[in-house]
């Protein structure tokens, strides 16, 4: 059983999911997926880029033609790697490519703890690759004073990883369902506001990790931004994006990774970005999520679990989603 994104909109199929035609080949049993906002806009079409459609899994290697995984393998999905694969949202998942892009597709994750934990093992690959590019940027994070605008599952991961970091860390959101529902889950103590109550012209790094980056939330990191700070662009961009007053192509610095050096309301200040993972984002996340010592409890985000044709019913009426994440059982519940 799998549910697919076709031209007329999201499918649900009850026959297996067709091998690949080349080879090698690997077939993946998902124990658990999950929702991204990402796979909204897909099916929304206000997504840009190739389709990760079912990115967020964990799963076990069931049949292999390479000798990169044995069968029996535990893996999560690197999305970013340019393989032959079916969807995540799937009792089953076929990928296939080279050897070496196989190799850094499924990255392999130890059987010991829960899949509701590993499956946000790519969420948090690409929280840290933010951080990453925040450290080219500033330099250490100790002591900086650090804005994430968007609590959703991207921002509190940012926010968490920069508290590990040493940061000051706020979080703001435009709702305060969100806020409430970011509180309760008890990830971080870091403060939580709506936009508008924190002072501005005082962070160091504004990161704007709500979905889109829209006119009113780029305004408010320009407000918050200390002079000669930085703006970190994480949430989505459309090609051509730019805001008035600020000199830069907000996609192309976000796409690129690049950094642009701009001036508002008389005052310096750099915008940059990021986007994607790597091999190590993959390796520190799932480092994150195993510590003994302290590891991410990510599963508190969990705001509900669905089956395979659940899923079906909410991308069909995706404003009914709340906050927290949506985790999606392979097998009827």
């Amino acid at each position: 059983m799998r549910v697919t994104l076709e031209e007329g909109g999201p499918r649900l199929h009850r026959s297996p999911p067709p091998r690949p035609r080349e080879d090698p080949a690997v077939l993946v049993g998902i124990e658990l997926a999950a929702l991204c906002r990402s796979d909204l806009k897909e099916v929304a079409g206000t997504r840009h880029g190739p389709s990760q459609f079912g990115h967020e899994l964990v799963g076990v290697v069931r049949e292999s033609t390479t000798s990169a995984f044995a069968e029996g393998t535990r893996v999560v999905l690197d999305p970013n790697v340019k393989v032959e694969r079916g969807t995540g949202f799937a009792d089953h998942m076929w990928a296939a490519g080279p050897d070496d892009l196989l190799r850094h597709a499924l990255q392999p994750v130890p059987h010991g703890p829960a899949a509701r934990r590993l499956v946000f093992a790519e969420p948090i690959a690409c929280a840290q690759h933010c951080l990453s590019a925040i450290k080219r940027q500033v330099g250490g994070l100790r002591g900086a004073q650090v804005v994430v605008l968007g609590a959703g599952t991207a921002g509190l991961f940012i926010a968490a990883l920069a508290e590990r970091a040493g940061a000051q860390v706020s979080v703001c959101n435009r709702s305060r369902a969100r806020m409430d529902a970011a509180r309760k889950a008890d990830l971080l103590d870091v403060p939580t506001l709506l936009f508008g109550e924190l002072a501005g012209d005082r962070a160091d790094v504004v990161v704007v990790a709500t979905s889109f980056v829209t006119p009113t939330v780029l305004d408010e990191a320009l407000r918050l931004v200390a002079p000669g700070g930085l703006v970190l662009l994480y949430g989505g961009t459309a090609p051509g994006d730019r805001h008035p007053g600020l000199e830069c192509d907000l996609d192309q610095v976000r796409r690129t990774e690049t950094v642009a050096a701009c001036t508002w309301q008389g005052h310096s200040l750099h915008v940059a970005g990021s986007y994607g993972t790597t091999a190590e984002d993959f390796a520190a996340a799932i480092g994150d999520l195993t510590d003994a010592a302290s590891p991410l409890r990510a599963e508190a985000l969990v705001a509900a679990e669905v089956d395979l044709p659940g899923l079906l019913g909410l991308l069909r009426t995706p404003d009914a989603l709340g906050p927290g994440k949506i985790v999606v059982h392979p097998e009827p519940s």
